[in-house]
């Protein structure tokens, strides 16, 4: 697994690069955000870790950029605690946010959960549940060997969170991506239509194990584990 490391503090570079290739992952390295895009478009990391406070432009621009093209897990280190800063970068397009100081055992185990919870869409266009399974290609839902019946405003909802399973999808970019930038601060159409899902498709709709929600924040798809095939 390739990890590219962005942070313009050399030591903490040479300790990560140190503590990482110890267990086993291949590393690159960018002190500024010009040099982490260019790393990234020349070997594609499978996870970044970035650094907000870059010398030549802030970590929330280098996250736009991935975004604009990639769907790598990107955890954000920053010394930057504010619930603002946080709320920032998870709508950038972050997966995960550790304040530093850091202890490294914190930071590998976020790192393994974040490959994990990535989903290489292209390569599996079909997400299984142990409860239902969302066919990307086809834009259809099965459930209990028949065909979920969705809106197309559920199913359009769906499809951002499966195509980002694992990853926060915030409130916001929700509204905008499905009903247009007018409708960002309409919280409770996201309300009333995970419920609708949660109902057609939640083994345990007061319970969700797969469409989550992150309290103020926004939601969470968590493909979890398929079920066993038998035989």
């Amino acid at each position: 697994m390739r990890v590219l490391v962005v942070d313009d503090d050399a030591q903490i570079v040479r300790a990560m690069r140190i503590n990482l290739r110890a267990r086993g992952y291949e590393v690159d390295t960018a002190a500024d955000g010009a040099g982490a895009l260019e790393a990234a478009a020349r070997r594609a990391p499978d996870i970044v870790l970035l650094d907000l406070g870059l010398p030549d432009m802030e970590g929330i621009e280098v996250i736009e950029g991935l975004r604009g093209w990639s769907a790598v897990p990107i955890i954000v280190l920053s010394a930057r605690h504010s619930a603002g800063e946080k709320v920032r970068a998870l709508d950038a397009g972050a997966d995960d946010y550790v304040t530093k100081p850091f202890g490294m055992d914190e930071l590998l185990a976020r790192l393994r959960a974040a490959a994990r919870r990535a989903v290489r869409v292209e390569e599996a266009p079909v997400v299984r549940t142990a409860t239902f399974t969302v066919d990307l290609g086809a834009k259809r839902v099965l459930r209990d060997g028949g065909e979920v019946r969705l809106t197309p405003t559920e199913w359009h909802i769906l499809e951002i969170l499966v195509r980002n399973a694992g990853r926060l999808v915030s409130q916001r970019q929700l509204l905008h991506d499905v009903w247009g930038p007018a409708y960002q601060s309409e919280t409770n159409y996201l309300r009333v239509y995970l419920a609708q899902l949660r109902r057609k498709l939640e083994a345990d709709p007061a319970h969700p194990r797969h469409l989550i929600t992150e309290a103020g924040m926004g939601y969470r798809f968590e493909p979890g584990e398929p079920p066993t095939e038998q035989g």
